[in-house]
């Protein structure tokens, strides 16, 4: 109620500074006389005082040493101050050499007079300041209300962190510890606040001195990071991390751009090392086709595509909004790349030929694919129509039209698939291996498991399901699933373009499986809940097709390792072009019976490692 949330008129500010200036003249002539000045020095800075008090005024002007808001004084606010009051005093000693040698060989003002009056003044300003700002900020926010909170990280990083809590008084924070890996930084102060080792981070969480950590180090490893997050959620502590500075708002950060710490962030892994010449060699100045542009992976590859400044990317995609929205977030970045959105559907040869022809792409990349388990369980014709037909179209058209690469993105679940989905990506493989060996595109397969955030994963549900007040829905307790980042999986499926000859599937490293369970629970953590207390945990059971572990090899498949670390090369069986296509050709002929019966048999016996899990095509396993 003291304090006003408008600011002081800038009139204000600078009568005071002016104040603070003849102060410290005044008691600069008292130091120097030691309390007692002759009476000729009093007459003399009588004389002199006003020419002082308009040279100081006039560098405040130039300087704008009034204009920064007092509360949120920052250390430009005080650079001006040095710079104007430097510059006045060095006025006043070049008046002092001027008068001396060119006048009557005395001074305007003691030189002395002038030091002292110098350091005075920039002292009294700059503590002037300081002590409204930590003035206003206890008294507009009392400790009693303020969430403590502890830096994780003592670098740049920490100070800007900081610095920005203490410039928000509505913020309700107050920052009471440091903590770094560094040990040489332990026991110091960093802007008032003392310096902590890492190791004790968990003994102030656990007697409760701190209720917020926010992570402020921006070159911390994803694996020390995991390990204070997971510190934190056990602890029942919330954890925050500061966002790079790329993406601050207006290059200036706040205390509302500190997020919560989210599940992919202890998902996700170290950035990938990208060959990036390589991959410049595949893309640049090409002509590139991305289908299924709109989804989850083929939006990513779009973005990553155009920083290599392909010749032009042509984005197909059948889904008309996620397409917009698309082309909309295009626009709006102002990518140098240029593209094209098209509106096709994989399964229609002549609308494709078409599309194909005008645009002879040199590069395709083919992500276009049904991919949700048990939907595909119960619509056995659709997965055959476009995730077999579809690919087919495609890869015939671009031996047609002189296409020089085709990287088709499958999935672990073509892996001994348990489901019609994975079978169907299966027999995609196969007809693009088989395609390679008698054709002059190079076929390449890439395989990876879930990604972290893409449409109907379980993050997304998991995250809405919270969001509801639960249950949080899991289908079995020790059903397990790789996951990787969307960008790390854009990433790795460049790298595997550029390295591929023809004819291989490339296998993604995809980490450790991570238990669904613990997932839910991790999640409904980082929301500030507890598990089976504030949100319930459901287990609803195996959904058909759906199996309790992924895998990205078969038991049968050998590997060869490539140069880079996180991909490798499935030595997979190879069929004959001529049998993969009578095969798939009468895979699609039972389309128009609609007979599910059928159509999954006849995909068992293309692929005999297809055996169903928790489906009610069972019984074809069981008759076969």
């Amino acid at each position: 109620m003291f304090l006003p949330n408008r600011n002081t008129p800038r009139w204000i500010i600078f009568s005071i500074d002016l104040t603070i200036c003849f102060l410290s003249f005044a008691f600069s002539y008292l130091v120097r006389f030691e309390f007692a000045p002759p009476v000729n020095e009093i007459a003399l800075a009588r004389i002199f005082l006003p020419a002082f008090l308009f040279v100081r005024a006039l560098s405040f002007l130039i300087g704008r040493t009034y204009a920064g808001i007092i509360r949120y004084t920052s250390t430009q606010d005080n650079l001006r101050i040095f710079t104007a009051i430097t510059a006045g005093s060095g006025i006043f000693a070049i008046a002092n050499q001027i008068r001396y040698h060119a006048i009557d060989q005395q001074y305007f003002l003691p030189y002395s007079i002038i030091i002292l009056d110098y350091l005075i003044t920039l002292f009294s300003m700059i503590v002037f300041r300081i002590a409204v700002k930590v003035a206003y900020m206890e008294l507009k926010t009392p400790d009693v209300v303020r969430k403590r909170v502890a830096i994780f990280g003592a670098g740049d990083g920490g100070i800007i962190a900081k610095r920005t809590i203490d410039r928000d008084s509505r913020s309700g924070m107050k920052v009471v510890a440091f903590f770094d890996d560094d040990a040489k930084k332990s026991g110091m102060k960093l802007e008032g606040a003392d310096i902590y080792q890492t190791a004790r981070l968990r003994e102030f969480m656990a007697a409760g001195k701190i209720d917020q950590v926010v992570i402020a180090a921006p070159s911390i490893s994803k694996q020390r990071k995991n390990a204070i997050i997971e510190e934190a959620l056990a602890a029942g502590i919330q954890i925050s991390d500061m966002p790079p500075s790329g993406q601050w708002i207006g290059g200036e950060l706040s205390v509302r751009q500190f997020r919560d710490v989210k599940i992919e962030d202890l998902l996700g892994r170290d950035s990938i090392q990208l060959d990036t010449e390589e991959v410049r060699r595949t893309i640049h100045q090409k002509i590139v086709l991305v289908t299924g542009a709109a989804g989850s992976i083929g939006s990513e590859l779009v973005r990553q595509i155009l920083v290599f400044k392909p010749a032009k990317l042509i984005l197909l995609d059948q889904a008309e909004t996620p397409l917009f929205e698309l082309e909309s977030e295009l626009q709006l970045s102002e990518t140098e790349g240029s593209f094209e959105v098209v509106i096709g559907d994989i399964r229609q040869r002549e609308r494709m030929r078409r599309m194909m022809d005008h645009f002879r792409p040199e590069v395709v990349f083919h992500a276009a694919a049904y991919k949700h388990v048990p939907l595909m369980e119960n619509n056995p014709s659709e997965a055959i129509l476009t995730n077999v037909l579809g690919t087919r179209v495609m890869a015939d058209l671009s031996v047609e039209f002189g296409v020089k690469t085709f990287i088709l993105i499958s999935t672990d679940k073509a892996v001994n698939p348990t489901n019609v989905m994975g079978a169907s990506k299966r027999v995609a493989e196969m007809y693009v291996q088989a395609l390679s060996q008698e054709k002059r595109t190079s076929f390449i397969t890439t395989r990876f498991g879930n990604v972290l955030g893409s449409n109907g994963s379980v993050i997304p549900i998991f995250r809405k399901q919270i969001q509801r007040g639960g249950p949080v829905t899991v289908t079995h307790p020790e059903v397990t699933r790789f996951f990787m980042t969307i960008p790390e999986a854009a990433q790795l499926v460049l790298q595997a373009a550029s390295m591929g000859s023809g004819g291989e599937i490339f296998a993604f490293d995809m980490g450790e499986q991570v238990r669904i369970v613990d997932l839910a629970e991790k999640m409904i953590r980082l929301s500030g809940l507890e598990p089976g207390v504030d949100i319930e945990i459901q287990i609803t059971g195996l959904r058909p097709g759906e199996k309790l572990y992924e895998e990205v090899l078969n038991e049968k498949e050998k590997t060869k390792p490539t140069p880079h670390q996180k991909i490798l090369i499935a030595e997979v069986r190879t069929y004959p072009l001529q049998e993969v296509q009578k095969d798939i050709n009468e895979l699609i002929d039972l389309f128009d019976t609609q007979n599910n019966d059928r159509i999954v048999a006849h995909l068992k016996k293309m692929v005999p490692e297809f055996v169903s899990n928790n489906s009610e095509f069972e019984r074809l396993d069981q008759s076969k």
